[in-house]
């Protein structure tokens, strides 16, 4: 290799290791959810689990719920 390829090679070496350490340093900055953000997800998670109970407790649910189970159950080995 040339002592210009040489440079150029570390050259963009040393441009790659500047770009990673700049995405690190900015996922450093951002640590974490703030307590705003702790508070619409907590919220949303019980929604959807709410949401959930009532779809899985329908009658409509429990029923097919059961025919499986029961299928399962009466299944020949």
């Amino acid at each position: 290799m040339t002592v210009k390829a040489v440079t150029a090679v570390v050259s963009v070496a040393a441009t790659v290791r500047g770009r990673w350490r700049a995405r690190r340093a900015a996922v450093r900055r951002d640590s974490g959810m703030t307590t705003s953000e702790y508070a619409v997800g907590t919220i949303a998670a019980a929604a959807f689990a709410a949401v959930l109970y009532k779809i899985v407790t329908s009658e409509a649910v429990s029923g097919a719920l059961e025919s499986v189970i029961g299928k399962a159950l009466d299944a020949p080995f």
